[in-house]
């Protein structure tokens, strides 16, 4: 009968609900024997050796070894089998593209970086994607077609109305109205796009300080500021994309920034961005380290929070958490997470000391007084985000035996 296959409480649905909690569960603790997976389910010993005789025969588990060490005879451990789906994740900055690819337990297996300077790229953007996904692919030991799904991490966001990127002018390339047609038509696989702010949410929500948290702002501050806005557990992206491009925030301490799009910067990014950090020390008489501003800030304040005492260096962490809690009481007057997670080289250097000095004046600039927190991952969190998000929707696909 048509559509039986998806009709609540028929036993094809029970069992690939019963199939799911299992291979969640699997992936949660790793190999378990039959019987743990019956306990930790409430199956039966029956039910539970049916459903690992199913899911073996679908390719989605295997087994791993036995147990030892315990009275009787030793069981089986069932694992889910890592082959059973690739995602591949990508994270695009101006300079460079960052790919990694990783089985559907989440083990990262391989990894490309693809410098990109200049602002006219050499190739086109199309190309510098599928080598970036290729020398991942090719890293992994594997073919382009193995790939189940892609996320693509980008500054800014792509118009849904438009198939444009908006607020970042600062990526070559990237800008073409056909670019997205393009890719699709160059990819074998289904291709998702996210804000690179946003995926270091959802790496942070999934892995990191705001695992069981269902309502967070998150703040990044690197090369640019952006915000990640999440509500009942699920980013809020706003109507074009822009949510949480709070770099363009008017804040007071600087002068109104006029035509941010083509600024590509506005009040919060003036005060609080990256680039404010050497300037402020200098004002302090500190000395700047060469290089880019980012590598620059991020030196300067993991010095001042090691820096014991007063002193100019103290001086810099209170002025830049003022600056900090500044926009970030626009934020928190608005939305009232219950928490805010700081992210990006230039807070999370600071560590403990700049994120209470934060804390502190938080409380007094504005009436909600969430918890903060440094984020927790900390090696290549828009990466991270993109494989996490591509393979929450792998995952999903791969492991739904009802079809």
């Amino acid at each position: 009968m048509a559509g039986t296959a998806g009709t609540p409480g028929t036993p094809r649905v029970l069992r690939a609900m019963n199939d799911r909690a299992a291979l969640d569960l699997l992936l949660e603790h790793g190999p378990l024997s039959r019987t743990r997976i019956g306990k930790l389910t409430g199956l039966s010993k029956p039910t539970a050796s049916q459903l690992l005789a199913r899911l073996e025969a679908a390719g989605l588990v295997r087994v791993t070894g036995t147990s030892e060490g315990r009275p009787g005879p030793n069981a089986q451990l069932y694992a889910v089998n890592p082959a059973a789906a690739y995602a591949a994740g990508l994270d695009v900055t101006p300079h460079r593209i960052r790919a990694a690819v990783a089985d559907v337990t989440g083990r990262t297996v391989g990894e490309f970086e693809l410098p990109t300077p200049g602002r006219r790229p050499a190739h086109p953007v199309v190309r510098q994607v599928t080598d970036a996904l290729d020398g991942a692919v090719k890293a992994a030991g594997l073919a382009r077609d193995d790939v189940h799904r892609l996320v693509i991490g980008t500054p800014g966001a792509f118009d849904p109305g438009t198939g444009r990127l908006r607020y970042a002018s600062h990526l070559p390339g990237w800008h073409s109205p056909t670019l997205l047609d393009e890719l699709a038509a160059a990819l074998p696989m289904p291709v998702e796009y996210e804000n690179d702010v946003n995926l270091v949410a959802v790496a942070e929500q999934r892995l990191g300080a705001a695992r069981g948290h269902g309502d967070f702002v998150l703040l990044w501050n690197q090369e640019g500021m952006g915000a990640a806005l999440v509500l009942g557990g699920r980013l809020h992206r706003g109507w074009t994309g822009g949510a949480g491009e709070v770099g363009f925030l008017p804040v007071p301490g600087t002068p109104l920034v006029r035509q941010v799009t083509k600024a590509n910067s506005g009040g919060y990014q003036e005060l609080a961005g990256s680039q404010a950090v050497p300037k402020l020390a200098r004002e302090l008489g500190i000395d700047v380290p060469s290089g880019p501003y980012t590598e620059a800030a991020a030196e300067l304040l993991a010095r001042a929070a090691d820096h014991a005492g007063g002193g100019p260096h103290r001086e810099l962490l209170r002025t830049y958490a003022t600056r900090l809690a500044t926009g970030l009481a626009s934020l928190v007057s608005v939305l009232d997470p219950e928490l805010v997670v700081l992210s990006g080289s230039a807070l999370t250097a600071g560590g403990e000391v700049l994120r209470a000095l934060v804390q502190a004046e938080l409380e007094e600039l504005a009436a909600a007084r969430p918890r903060l927190l440094v984020g927790d991952v900390h090696e290549h969190p828009v990466l991270r985000g993109a494989l996490e998000s591509a393979l929450a929707t792998t995952r999903d696909e791969v492991f739904d035996t009802s079809r």
